[in-house]
């Protein structure tokens, strides 16, 4: 161990580090030219020490090209508790993972946004043909009162509107409002994921077992589900930081969030659709692409968001990776995006756990679209779900194409860039051939006036019929 910086011969006696591993404290030069210096006083390994944040060495390829000795970097602290513990001399042995370039955290992400969208759109569905068929038992609709329609291209505007707005608060008082989005998590996945249990639950005839106490009646499986969701819910916030599990129950919980979402959502027609994903796409673009030219450190918003600003185990260019020198508290991440731990990086898991992240609003927004798909399937009666089946399978190549190009560049991606214009393409391909446009376009406009439809209203268009008029007809 020296206590120079080595950026230079002087004060280093070659004899006593020739084939040797070397030790020396970090700064003053770049990585490469303290390798260089080492490398020609004869050492065959050199450890860089450092007391600030650990990042990959880095450097010039035509100046890495003369070093043929390893270089590493490790933390100042562990060295001195490595002398405390190893009193006499010490023998060091480096060991590089393999680094693949296709991880299978990727394929894990891929189905859980797959499934989620599917599922989301095909619950959609379903209940919009239980509001039609008004089977809730005795001919009662089962219109759910709390799910809220999108048909005002304004309210589209605004909506949008607000999500810029959030996102630049969460940026600029992230400290501040990172614990009130994890509170409304909290509420919010709890409640999602009990409306999606009961839903499968009801599927499955499970009995309910209702008591009445004072004149209000209370269900007993509702009472136990809700208690369940919550503790869930309250497990995942106590330890919402405890990164080598509590991932599995935030993927959990954000599959549920989304789902219930897409079931509670609606958008009335096709040109709600398209106005929505497009002001969503700029709005993705431009918060990944655009922004890093006006922040500070050159970190687009939306990823400084997401990540959170003192994230340090997350934060990744290509193959670097930045590891905080010492102990850190872990800091507070906002609850906004799938996990799934690298699996090729196992062994710089031990340091701090490396994730694939997706964001719920690149399953949310496409799902939207999806679900009107699948309800507009319903409308026209369509039993092979023609508009439901092509906006999966274009939302799934949308998503493959997302992870090749973020593998070929290197850096992530907005998904929406390749989501909006797969799924909204595929989407108006299918209604232009099959004479449909008219109606997939506007839709229907029944829910916004009437939120309990009557059983004997006719399908918008009768499966089979390619004509495209309805004039004269009462929809």
């Amino acid at each position: 161990m020296t206590f120079t910086v080595l950026c230079n011969t002087s004060g280093v006696v070659p004899g006593v580090v020739k084939g040797k591993a070397l030790v020396v404290m970090r700064g003053d030069c770049d990585f490469s030219q303290k390798a260089l210096v080492a490398q020609s006083l004869g050492a065959t390994t050199l450890l860089i020490a450092s007391k600030t944040l650990l990042i990959t060495p880095s450097a010039n390829d035509s100046e890495y090209a003369k070093i043929s000795i390893p270089l590493a970097l490790m933390r100042y602290r562990d060295f001195i508790e490595a002398q405390q513990v190893f009193s006499g001399r010490m023998q060091v042995k480096l060991y590089a993972p393999p680094h693949p370039k296709i991880d299978a955290s990727i394929i894990v992400m891929l189905l859980i946004a797959i499934v989620t969208v599917a599922l989301g759109g095909f619950w959609s569905g379903t209940c919009e043909r239980d509001r039609m068929n008004g089977d809730g038992g005795g001919g009662e609709s089962k219109a759910d009162p709390k799910e809220l329609f999108l048909y005002s291209p304004l309210k589209v505007v605004i909506f949008v509107a607000m999500m810029c707005g959030m996102l630049v608060l969460m940026y600029f008082f992230y400290n501040i409002m990172v614990h009130f989005i994890i509170a409304i998590f909290c509420l919010a996945s709890a409640s999602a994921l009990f409306s999606c249990v009961d839903a499968v639950m009801e599927i499955l005839s499970c009995p309910s077992g209702s008591f009445s106490i004072k004149n209000y009646n209370f269900s007993v499986r509702s009472l136990i589900l809700a208690a369940v969701c919550i503790s869930i819910a309250v497990v995942w916030g106590v330890y919402r930081n405890e990164d080598r599990w509590i991932w599995i129950l935030q993927d959990f919980l954000g599959v549920a969030f989304c789902l219930n979402f897409m079931k509670t959502i609606s958008l009335s027609n096709f040109k709600i659709c398209v106005i929505l994903l497009s002001l969503l796409l700029v709005y993705d673009v431009f918060f990944v692409f655009i922004t890093p030219f006006f922040t500070k450190n050159g970190v687009s918003i939306m990823v400084q968001v997401a990540l959170g600003p003192d994230a340090s185990g997350e934060k990744t260019h290509g193959n670097m990776v930045e590891v905080p020198a010492e102990p850190q508290a872990p800091s507070e991440k906002l609850p906004v995006v799938m996990r799934v731990p690298r699996f090729s990086a196992w062994a710089q898991n031990l340091c701090g756990m490396q994730f694939s992240i997706l964001g719920y609003g690149d399953i949310i927004i496409p799902g939207l679209l999806v679900a009107y798909c699948s309800r507009f399937d319903v409308w026209i009666n369509s039993s092979r779900k023609i508009y439901f089946v092509s906006c999966c399978i274009a939302y799934l190549l949308g998503m493959i194409v997302t992870f090749a190009v973020m593998l070929l560049s290197g850096m992530g991606q907005p998904a929406l860039l390749y989501l909006v214009p797969f799924t909204l393409t595929a989407s108006a391909v299918v209604a232009a051939c099959r004479g449909e446009m008219r109606q997939f376009w506007a839709g229907t406009t029944y829910m916004v006036r009437r939120p309990v439809l009557d059983s004997s209203r006719e399908p918008l268009l009768p499966e089979g019929r390619t004509d495209g008029a309805l004039e004269g007809e009462v929809c």
